[in-house]
């Protein structure tokens, strides 16, 4: 789960962490961005030893198909990394990096992530 960066950032209160369903996408509109957010429980997130689920928060447009429909992917698990499988043309992202692993030259857009006192938030430039 990205939870800090090393850049200044202006954390914005998107939802409730109970308002997320696991391994299901929700999209959310972030300073002008499409959001694609991912809840995953531990086992699902390759974490077994971990016993926090782990959230990302990808570009929700998909680069390939023109839409923005990334938080509507399928879920899942590609040698032991949580990634997402575009519903247009089933490409694989990586939730840590929103690298594309059949496309070295594509990624989706990352944010930082975190939960405060069962709140998301996602981290985004600070304008100064």
């Amino acid at each position: 789960m990205s939870t800090e960066t090393t850049n200044p950032v202006r954390w914005i209160d998107i939802c409730g962490l109970d308002e997320l369903t696991p391994n299901v996408g929700t999209a959310a509109l972030v300073a002008g961005e499409q959001v694609a957010i991912f809840l995953l429980p531990p086992a699902a997130s390759g974490a077994e030893s971990s016993p926090r689920p782990e959230i990302y928060a990808v570009g929700n447009h998909d680069p390939f198909g023109g839409a923005n429909v990334i938080s509507r992917g399928i879920v899942g698990d590609l040698n032991g990394e949580a990634m997402v499988a575009s519903p247009l043309y089933k490409q694989h992202f990586r939730l840590a990096d929103g690298h594309c692993l059949e496309d070295d030259r594509v990624r989706l857009p990352v944010w930082p992530i975190r939960v405060v006192e069962g709140r998301i938030e996602i981290g985004v430039a600070s304008a100064e």
